[in-house]
């Protein structure tokens, strides 16, 4: 399993910092585990490989375009800083 850690500072909150683990098997494209932690709360969940299949259909992108949006927007971490924004909410 691969894991990456990156700190994000949230466009909602900027002065909040943010630390945002993305877990996977093969590639994010057959689903993916999620953590965000404020370092007192912590919220995890998991995106299924249908699930990500569906919200690339809803975008009319096609879903290996989809799948590297991702990966630039939750994996890359500092490679991609500013050109993502998170909101938290």
């Amino acid at each position: 399993m691969e894991k990456t850690l990156n700190r994000i500072h949230p466009v909602s909150d900027p002065e909040a910092t943010y630390f945002l683990q993305v877990s996977w098997e093969k590639d994010l494209g057959t689903g993916f585990g999620i953590l965000l932690t404020d370092g007192q709360c912590a919220w995890a969940g998991t995106v299924s490989e249908a699930e990500i299949s569906k919200e690339a259909a809803d975008m009319e992108m096609n879903k290996e375009k989809y799948v590297d949006e991702l990966k630039k927007a939750l994996v890359a971490g500092e490679e991609s800083a500013g050109k993502y924004n998170f909101v938290i909410s």
